[in-house]
Formats: structure tokens, C-alpha cells, sequence
């Protein structure tokens, strides 16, 4: 299977927040800062992915304006849409890697048969338009970077290396316009301006990037709206994945009940039966079969304690998590690390939920992944517990419909929870759940 699969919906959400993530500020933070110097050589190539982008544009849409009148320029206008959604996902991409903003394609899905139907859709949906407006804005925008990055950088790299110029040249060097520097004293003083010209350079550079990716997320993203209706719908099918695994533990518990505690139940009512009847004529056989309904009865309440623990555990109740998830590791036929960093007590949903979490994992764990040993991570970050169950199996643990990690992540769904798989063929399997605190 991959590497790592979301069970029972996606994993990741579309984010809310509308900030660039740029790392640290200061002169030293952003001179250590990967970000910075990742987006330095972007803003001095926007120009000319966007004067590309324009190029075709600026040829392609009033060819296929004046093909329509023809019926030709339909499909090709179609194209062209197509061709610059594809340039816009590209830019979304690359605003990724230049400034670590996550930009998802906010694009609405077509589920039309007709090619045409499907043609229209994508010319009604907002966020075509808005990739153009952004191609066009980025001919501009790129050229203000370029211009603006290209001076400072090169007059900062400029002066700081005048002294080791001027020893290569043996001679003077013009630094600009009407400044010379001949002397080696004079070649030095250059250095803490090309400094300060360097320090400008970052702010700018920092600041260039903050607006961009702010142009990037107005233009390029779902919008505010687009995202609250992403997010409702997230919501709604999270709840109705919660209803179908509580209805599916309720058919659970009923099945167990009648095909075990039930049926055992019944078989001691028989044998009592039995027993009183023979009581008088067969008084050895009617203690058999006492001695038998007795065996049945406390099978039975065995049944009835592991069903009841199965529901909510006692132990989980009365003393948290760190003491419930404890007796599972002690219970296990491996070697279980556990740690429990949760510095207060969760909501008893979160807690149940991470508690069948563990279990489960566990449970799987031996039945299938061949396991020596075994670590439990359970933490609290902000709002959210974090899950995490390692083992050192075979791996290969596949999400299927109905099964045992579907079901986790259904019960994890109920509080809008995700779960994650990472289980490659060979081992080891990582199972990982984030369960906020608040919903």
C-alpha cells in the first residue's frame, strides 16, 4: 500500500488561516531561515513565468474569440482555460516551495457526461477567472521583484566583495555613477554599506514574499466562502461517518449479546430445568447439571465484563487514560513502551476514542503484524491529543470498508478527528490519530 493512507476521509484540511508562514523574523532568524533564500531566487523568476504566461495568453484568447462565431473556437477556448488552470497549479506549487504556503486547487468538480456540459462548468466556476486575473497581475508584480531584488542583492553582493575586487582588478573600480574606489581604505568602507544594503535586502525580500503569497491565497485560493462550505461539508460527512459506527457498535453489542451471553444464558436455564427434574429420581446427575449451569453462569458474566469493557471501560472512568491505557500494554503479549503526556484530563469522548484507538492497534497488532514489540505516544498539543502506535510488524496493514481501522477512524470522524496509516510492506506500521479537544 502507500506509504501512508488517510482512513475513512482525508487527513489533511483545507486551512482557514489566511497567513504566509515565513518563518522567523529578525536579521539572524532570516538569514538561517531556508524560506528566505528559497524565495529569493522565485522572485527574481516570477517575471518571467508571468511574461510567458502572458505571452501565450495575450495569443491564445483572441484566437479563440474570433473561432467561436465557428464553432472552432470552442474547444480551443476550452484549451486555453485548461492551459492556464494548469499554469495557475503550477504557480501553486511553486508559491509552495518558495514560501511554504499550502494553496489547494480550489477548483468546483464536474460530474457532467457531456463534454460540453463539463466545458461550461469550468467557465462558470469563480476560480478560473481568478486564475487569470493572477496571471495577468503577475507580469507586473514580477517585474517590481525582479527590479527590486535584482538592485538590492546585486549592490549588496557588490560592495560586501569590493576589497577582494579591487586586490583582482589592480586598479579602480566604479561602483556606481560617479563613485570610484581606488584604495584599499576606501575599498573596506564599502563593506558595512554593502552590509546594511544586505540587511535591506532580507527585509525586502521578506516583505515581497509576505505580499506575493498574500496575492497567491486571495487569488489562487478558495476563498473564505468556498472554505466555511468545504469545511461544513467536512463536518457533515464526519457526523454521518460517526452515526453509521454507532449504529454498526450497536449491532455489534446486540449480535454479541444474542450469540454469546444470550445463548449461554439460555443454556443454564436448561440445564437448571434438567436439575430440578431430576432432583428426586437422579440426584447425582441433577449436581452434574448444576455444576454445569454454574460453569455456564460465570462464562457467561465473563462475556458480559469483556462486552461491558469493550462498550466503556470501568478503569477509563475512574482513572484516565495514562492508568486505562496502562492495563492494555500490561495485557499485551508483547513488550509495550507507553507514554501518556496529557498534563489534564481530556473530554470523555476524546479519551474513549483514543483508549479504542490504542486497543485496536494493539489488537491488530497480534493478529496480524507478526510484532516483537511494541510504543503507545499519547500527547496533548493546544487543542488536539495526539495518538501514536508504532510496532516493528511486517507492515503492510490495508484500510478496508468495515474493518478494524476503518472503524477507528470513524469513531475518530465523530468529534472531527483524523486518522492516518503509514504501514509499508516490510514494516514498521505507524498509526496516528489527532483528536481535538474542542468541536
Amino acid at each position: 500500500m502507500t506509504a501512508e493512507t488517510a482512513v475513512g476521509g482525508p487527513v489533511a484540511r483545507t486551512p482557514l488561516c489566511r497567513r504566509v508562514p515565513l518563518g522567523p523574523n529578525g536579521p539572524l532568524g532570516m538569514i538561517v531561515d531556508p524560506m528566505t533564500w528559497r524565495a529569493v531566487p522565485y522572485l527574481l523568476a516570477s517575471m518571467f513565468y508571468g511574461i510567458t504566461c502572458a505571452a501565450f495568453l495575450a495569443s491564445a484568447i483572441p484566437i479563440s474569440l474570433s473561432l467561436v462565431v465557428v464553432w472552432a473556437g470552442v474547444p480551443l477556448a476550452a484549451l486555453t482555460a485548461f492551459a492556464w488552470r494548469g499554469a495557475a497549479m503550477l504557480e501553486r506549487r511553486l508559491l509552495g516551495l518558495a514560501f511554504g504556503v499550502t494553496i489547494p486547487d480550489p477548483y468546483r468538480p464536474s460530474r457532467r457526461d457531456n463534454l460540453f456540459l463539463r466545458w461550461k462548468d469550468v467557465f462558470a466556476d469563480p476560480a478560473t477567472w481568478k486564475d487569470l486575473l493572477y496571471l495577468v497581475l503577475l507580469v507586473p508584480v514580477g517585474i517590481v521583484e525582479f527590479v527590486v531584488s535584482a538592485v538590492l542583492w546585486s549592490l549588496a553582493l557588490g560592495l560586501v566583495l569590493t576589497p577582494t575586487a579591487l586586490l583582482l582588478a589592480g586598479g579602480p573600480l566604479t561602483i556606481t555613477d560617479g563613485v570610484l574606489v581606488d584604495t584599499v581604505p576606501e575599498a573596506l568602507l564599502c563593506v558595512p554599506a554593502g552590509l546594511g544594503i544586505f540587511l535591506v535586502a532580507l527585509y525586502a525580500t521578506r516583505g515581497m514574499a509576505r505580499l506575493h503569497g498574500m496575492l497567491g491565497l486571495a487569488l489562487l485560493g478558495a476563498g473564505e466562502k468556498n472554505l466555511l462550505a468545504a469545511r461544513a461539508a467536512h463536518l457533515r460527512a464526519s457526523r454521518a461517518r460517526g452515526v453509521d459506527a454507532a449504529e454498526a457498535e450497536r449491532r455489534r453489542i446486540e449480535r454479541d449479546l444474542h450469540d454469546g451471553a444470550q445463548q449461554r444464558l439460555l443454556s443454564v436455564a436448561i440445564d437448571l430445568g434438567r436439575a430440578q427434574a431430576r432432583m428426586d429420581s437422579d440426584p447425582q446427575g441433577a449436581r452434574e447439571l448444576i455444576a454445569q449451569a454454574h460453569a455456564g453462569t460465570k462464562a457467561a458474566i465473563a462475556e458480559l465484563r469483556d462486552l461491558a469493557r469493550g462498550i466503556h471501560p470501568a478503569i477509563l472512568t475512574d482513572r484516565g487514560l495514562d492508568a486505562a491505557l496502562s492495563s492494555l500494554a500490561a495485557r499485551a503479549p508483547v513488550r509495550v513502551d507507553l507514554s501518556v503526556e496529557v498534563s489534564h484530563r481530556p473530554p470523555a469522548a476524546v479519551e474513549s476514542i483514543a483508549y479504542f484507538i490504542v486497543a485496536e492497534s494493539l489488537t491488530n497488532m497480534v493478529k496480524h503484524s507478526e510484532a516483537t514489540e511494541a510504543s503507545i505516544r499519547v500527547s496533548r498539543r493546544g487543542q488536539r491529543v495526539v495518538v501514536e502506535v508504532h510496532d516493528n510488524g511486517v507492515g503492510a496493514a490495508v484500510p478496508r470498508a468495515g474493518g478494524g481501522l476503518a472503524g477507528l477512524a470513524d469513531r475518530a470522524a465523530t468529534i472531527d478527528g483524523t486518522l492516518s496509516v503509514d504501514s509499508p510492506l516490510g514494516g514498521p506500521t505507524l498509526i496516528r490519530a489527532e483528536l481535538p479537544c474542542e468541536w
